[in-house]
């Protein structure tokens, strides 16, 4: 074993790390694995494959769009892992048509057959009965073909803008003269891209059995049967689908502008005129068309991708929020209040709860509820003086920002930070900063260069002749629909020195403040680098003194270069390191002399894995620290994040005793990282216990 004395390794060796596109899409393929779990509730995989399709167009948008942009700007710069942007572009495309390859055979083998056997039924035009088709072609003309726009192309049209995720047909037609025509239709994404036929009531028999079936359609398909309506007079040669993806991925230069509201609204506009990345098709596309697309989407033919049907996946979202099988999917579960809200707290106030210790709550097992409280007691309670709070992506209907918006009315000086550069919620985000603005809350849009990503709230309140500060910290969004969704974690406190650390970092997100030393608070892009780094040497001292000295990590990604190499010498040192990563991982494990003592694990499942943890063992003397920063360039050096130490003992125990150490024996939503960068699914055999940590949550509610 390596000493800590000794000196580390070559870490700059691109062999030490997986390129973060590539590990990426390697999660995409763990979500595709739900898809193909049989143990899974059938349309809950069929989710899955709309979970993946989605998640592969937001890929192409922002990941692949970004690299593409290096390519035309002829940068040749490698990544940690040695490739060039060429090189980076080439191994997506034989990744991603793969992956798009699985999904498909997928749902068209495993999925659709067994989903006709329990009465629902996703079918082609063809497959309808006549009186089905001839109900779906009045349908046609009553309310599709008023909403379509046939756009020629011709010296005299030039050829149509084409929008972002849209699903198009290229048209050739024969005019009576004999002449070919080129024509583009769009399949407006304004009616459902499934149409339902015929759907069931819902209602079930004694016996348990549905006694009707549900029926969708391809709108596409329904559309091409009924082109000739479209061009009377003229011959339909042939129709080809095509799908695109735009570059979605706003640049904007934020120390130019005058005001950063108004130059988001001007990059939301022109996102919807970025550049191509990819064009999906059918096999049968002939070459000449093809080279239209080339030539008039400003795409290479490497971006063209030839998949089966369905061009767009996510589209299954449809069926899977329409038809009501309870049988079908996860049975439902009901959050659980956490017992500090419970145990005898009807005769006490939320403040005075959190008086009483500290409280952690782990969503979506503990109910939001309680978040949502303690925005609404801080509302109404004629002690509250002020509330702050940061707003990352709060959704839609938002009982956190009605509460805010009553604060205000009640007379409370209210002060949020709303991130208006949260990708795809610009305009969301747009919405409520106006909004809390013409209500009179004091609004910041976020710091220039950066993006304020951490999860934090106070509420001031005045008792007896001074103030205390009631603290949340958590590690995901105050969004009440992501809550259910999204396993995250956080803290209610009303710790001084939190408090005071957190009016800190309000002054220096509201107003002008440079301040480095926090109390308690580990702030990106402040001191949170630095203090993980002398936190992990810690673990080495230990290790080299022959101490306890562990790591537990958990977040979304690691990719940060520093920190990996950091994690390499720890492991050099002797330090036992085991990181829970849902998505990009670009460390490698089981090297020979550098990584042995790493372990990787991914866990996949119902829920989103969202929360961070960083877990270290020092001697003995535990320490867990949460917060909203994954282990990312971006998060350690670019965005406002808060980490924040877990102090109750118990609590600490908790989470290292049972919810960790679940994490780490998990063998049914678990994978494990091999050597070479590819995952490997446990499975439990026959005498071992089984271990599901979702499941495990789902029934302790979090504690």
């Amino acid at each position: 074993m390596t000493s800590y004395s000794d000196p580390p390794g070559n870490f700059n060796d691109p062999s030490l790390y997986i390129n973060r596109e590539l590990s990426l899409l390697e999660f995409q393929r763990r979500v595709l694995e739900e898809a193909l779990d049989e143990k899974n509730p059938l349309l809950e995989r069929l989710k899955f494959l709309a979970i993946f399709g989605s998640n592969l167009d937001e890929f192409f948008m922002v990941r692949v769009s970004g690299i593409r942009r290096q390519v035309e700007a002829h940068i040749i710069d490698t990544t940690a892992d040695g490739l060039t942007p060429p090189e980076i572009l080439a191994a997506i495309r034989k990744l991603a048509l793969e992956l798009y390859g699985s999904a498909l055979q997928c749902l068209h083998r495993k999925i659709l057959p067994k989903l006709d056997k329990v009465g629902i039924h996703i079918i082609d035009y063809a497959r309808l009965t006549k009186s089905q088709q001839q109900r779906i072609d009045i349908s046609f003309r009553e309310v599709i073909y008023p909403v379509l726009t046939p756009l020629a192309f011709d010296p005299g049209h030039p050829f149509p803008h084409i929008s972002n995720l849209s699903l198009n047909y290229a048209i050739v037609i024969r005019d009576p003269k004999g002449r070919e025509k080129f024509a583009r239709l769009k399949v407006p994404d304004t009616l459902p891209r499934l149409l339902p036929v015929k759907r069931s009531s819902g209602s079930v028999r004694k016996d348990g059995t549905y006694p009707n079936h549900h029926y969708f359609v391809w709108l596409e398909q329904v559309i091409e049967k009924n082109l000739p309506s479209l061009f009377p007079g003229m011959d339909i040669i042939a129709a080809y689908p095509f799908r695109i993806i735009r570059d979605a991925d706003i640049e904007i230069q934020e120390l130019e502008a005058d005001d950063l509201l108004e130059s988001m609204q001007l990059s939301i506009r022109r996102r919807k005129f970025g550049s191509v990345v990819h064009v999906a098709i059918y096999e049968n596309m002939p070459q000449d068309i093809r080279d239209l697309l080339v030539d008039n989407l400003e795409v290479r033919h490497s971006e063209l991708y030839t998949l089966s049907s369905p061009l767009g996946l996510s589209s299954l979202w449809q069926v899977y929020n329409q038809v009501e099988r309870p049988d079908l999917k996860f049975l439902p579960h009901k959050p659980h209040t956490p017992p500090a809200f419970k145990n005898g707290a009807a005769s006490l106030n939320i403040f005075d709860i959190i008086r009483q210790g500290n409280i952690l709550i782990h969503h979506p097992y503990d109910s939001f509820t309680p978040v949502v409280d303690f925005l609404t007691a801080a509302a109404r309670d004629p002690q509250v003086l002020a509330i702050k709070q940061t707003l990352y992506r709060v959704g839609q209907n938002s009982p956190v920002v009605d509460a805010l918006l009553e604060a205000v009315e009640r007379g409370k000086q209210v002060a949020v930070l709303v991130e208006l550069k949260a990708r795809f919620d610009e305009e969301s985000n747009i919405g409520w900063a106006r909004m809390l603005e013409q209500s009179g809350v004091h609004v910041v849009y976020g710091l220039v260069g950066l993006k304020t990503h951490s999860k934090i709230a106070m509420v001031v309140r005045q008792e007896g002749e001074g103030i205390r500060r009631y603290i949340h910290l958590a590690t995901g969004n105050y969004n009440v629909n992501t809550a259910r969704m999204y396993e995250d974690m956080g803290v209610f406190t009303c710790d001084d020195a939190i408090g005071a650390d957190t009016s800190d970092l309000f002054n220096y997100l509201t107003g002008y403040s440079n301040k480095q030393d926090y109390r308690k608070l580990l702030v990106a892009p402040v001191n949170l680098r630095q203090r993980l780094e002398i936190l992990i040497r810690r673990e080495m001292e230990h290790a080299a003194a022959s101490r306890k000295a562990r790591l537990i990590f958990k977040c979304n990604s690691i990719v940060d270069p520093g920190i990996i190499s950091l994690l390499y010498e720890a492991s050099q040192a002797g330090v036992r390191i085991d990181l829970l990563v849902r998505g990009m991982a670009c460390i490698k494990v089981g090297i020979k002399g550098v990584s042995e003592n790493i372990n990787v694990i991914s866990i996949v499942g119902r829920y989103l894995e969202h929360s961070r943890l960083f877990y270290f063992q020092n001697n003995g003397n535990d320490e867990i620290y949460l917060g909203s920063a994954d282990l990312m360039q971006r998060n350690l050096d670019h965005r406002v994040e808060v980490v924040f130490p877990l102090e109750n003992p118990q609590q600490v125990r908790y989470l290292r005793d049972q919810v960790l150490e679940k994490y780490l024996n998990d063998n049914l939503r678990a994978r494990i990282m091999l050597p070479d960068g590819k995952y490997k699914r446990l499975h439990s055999s026959a005498d071992q216990e089984q271990v599901d940590i979702q499941a495990w949550l789902m029934a302790r509610g979090g504690k």
